[in-house]
């Protein structure tokens, strides 16, 4: 498969916590404009994060389903994933509204189930605050009602967290076997969870060898249950007319950091790879300045020329990298230059690749 290119919806606002200004914009106007110029530069998904309480001030913060429905009806071509909290959510529901979605956008919807790292989203709704590795089991549990009612007639599940008695829904989703189901997460919960249950596992922002590492292990724990997962790597691109330039650009992104912001982030996702055991969690060990970027974009490494960038790009693919999930400071012109620049050049290196003997003989 060649590789996919997919980007972070602004719903959420700017993709940086830095105070540099951004041409990117939270509105539904602006992130209809941004959908449309991406499926026809060469993008393939946009992912629509959730966002129940600003983990930060009072921004104004769009719903990822209401939005990736609205969406359905504007776009042609991109897949639309949203985002969903399993502890906030019961699956039954989002299976009858996910299926409706998918229904009207022909086909082109998939979800990305989260766990949940931000413990105030659920307090001040009044759920509880599972522990970690609880709140993958219970994820786990989502996926399988999902699953089941997309799929099944008279549906039944006896599960710690949900039951399901004699369920169906119709229409069912025009995706098959069923819309496309994605995940984040780094600890040992959670590549476990994408072993058996999910078809997409997103990965923060890292290095190469890093990323390998994640890649070789969790699709050894996938072929075990019969399975071979996708992988989606996050990235914060930064394209210049020079290396120097681009890596200036970065370094007045950390400098204008907001500060209190990024700080208070950093406490907030203690409860998250930072509460596991083995400490290998979500942003265990990310410092100050990858923070600012708060998936971890900068590891990536996707910062220089176009040239450069898209021969970076071809190294992840080549470890096992599907998709490159982007974000970018100014939306407003870098993602469409992207498309324009960065991915024809990603598919030339495709084109030209040769043969090698590790190639499979068809």
């Amino acid at each position: 498969m060649d590789i996919r290119f997919g980007y972070w919806s602004t719903t959420l606002g700017g993709l940086v916590k830095s105070k540099l200004p951004q041409r990117t914009d939270w509105t539904f106007e602006f992130n209809t404009q941004i959908a449309q110029v991406a499926e026809t530069v060469g993008f393939d998904y946009i992912l629509v994060a959730a966002r129940f309480i600003s983990n930060y001030g009072k921004s104004n913060q769009l719903d990822a389903l209401s939005t990736v429905a609205a969406l359905s009806t504007l776009t042609k071509r991109l897949k639309l994933i949203a985002a969903v909290h399993s502890g906030l959510w019961h699956p039954g529901a989002i299976a009858k509204q996910t299926s409706t979605i998918d229904y009207i956008s022909g086909g082109r919807f998939c979800i990305n189930v989260l766990s949940g790292w931000y413990r105030q989203e659920f307090h001040t709704y009044g759920e509880p605050w599972l522990d970690h590795d609880e709140r993958y089991r219970r994820s786990e549990e989502f996926i399988q009602v999902l699953k089941g009612l997309w799929t099944e007639d008279n549906f039944n599940f006896q599960g710690d967290f949900y039951r399901i008695h004699e369920g169906w829904l119709r229409p069912r989703p025009l995706s098959q076997p069923y819309p496309e189901i994605f995940q984040g997460g780094n600890s040992k919960a959670a590549r476990r969870m994408a072993a058996r249950y999910s078809d997409w596992y997103f990965m923060n922002g890292n290095s190469l060898e890093e990323v390998q590492q994640q890649v070789e292990e969790i699709s050894i724990l996938a072929k075990d249950y019969g399975r071979r997962l996708k992988f989606g790597l996050n990235a914060f691109i930064i394209v210049r007319d020079s290396e120097a330039e681009a890596y200036a650009e970065l370094e007045r992104i950390i400098a204008h950091a907001d500060v209190e912001s990024v700080n208070a982030f950093a406490e907030q996702v203690k409860q998250a790879g930072a509460s596991t055991q083995d400490r290998i969690g979500m942003w265990a060990n990310s410092d100050f300045a990858n923070l600012v970027q708060p998936n971890d974009g900068f590891k990536t490494g996707l910062i220089g020329t176009a040239e450069q960038v898209a021969e970076k790009i071809r190294a992840y693919h080549a470890i096992g990298v599907d998709m490159i999930l982007c974000a970018f400071l100014h939306y407003a012109d870098e993602l469409a230059a992207f498309g324009h620049t960065v991915i024809p050049l990603v598919r030339q290196l495709e084109s030209e690749r040769s043969p090698t003997l590790l190639d499979p003989v068809v």
